[in-house]
């Protein structure tokens, strides 16, 4: 039995078992580790996809993919320092009593490069690693910038200060672009070479 559907990459592993997340009902699902008739190295977290699963046996394998998107996700625990725009959200959801703020972020020509949202770290269920595995997804945050700027690949960066008291996710508009770069140096977490992206 084959299952076509649109999926969301959340992590790859290097035997090559695949986590995604289906986009519509909000389910995770793990791959086998092997079997898969598609590039299933070639994919990395964050990429949306279209693919047909077959389900002949409990973990299915992957038939056949399309990367509809390939936007990049990124997480990063413990960064220093936190960039400016993201400590001013979060000094402005503490003075208002909130667990949540967002502000767009914008370059030195005041032109806007992202999105930035914040929230309080949640010592019970732990933020951000309900974003990373997945439990709390990132789409809608995705989704609602695409509304917004066009359905253009993104990256989307996680990161968790050292204080470990609330979480940051910022989109870069522009996969690729001076913003998304600057992260990735300021927090030494290379782009991956991506073949399918």
């Amino acid at each position: 039995m084959e299952n076509g559907g649109s999926y969301r990459v959340l992590a790859v592993s290097n035997d090559g078992e695949l986590r995604l997340l289906n986009r519509e009902t909000h389910e995770q699902i793990v791959t086998a580790t092997g079997g898969h008739d598609g590039p299933i190295s070639d994919l990395h977290p964050g990429y949306c996809i279209d693919a047909d699963l077959d389900w002949t046996t409990t973990e299915p394998s992957v038939r056949s993919l399309t990367v509809r998107q390939p936007t990049l996700y990124t997480f990063v625990d413990h960064i220093d320092p936190v960039f400016e725009a993201a400590q001013q959200a979060w000094q402005n959801a503490q003075l208002t009593g909130d667990s949540m703020n967002s502000q767009v972020t914008r370059n030195t020509d005041n032109e806007v490069n992202g999105v930035l949202y914040v929230f309080a770290e949640d010592d019970a269920s732990g933020m951000f690693e309900s974003f990373r595995d997945g439990s709390r997804p990132l789409d809608p945050l995705v989704d609602k910038v695409n509304e917004q700027e066009g359905d253009d690949p993104r990256e989307v960066f996680v990161l968790r200060p050292e204080s470990e008291t609330f979480v940051i996710v910022t989109i870069a508009l522009e996969k690729g672009g001076q913003f998304a770069d600057t992260l990735r140096e300021t927090y030494d977490c290379p782009r991956p070479t991506e073949s399918l992206g």
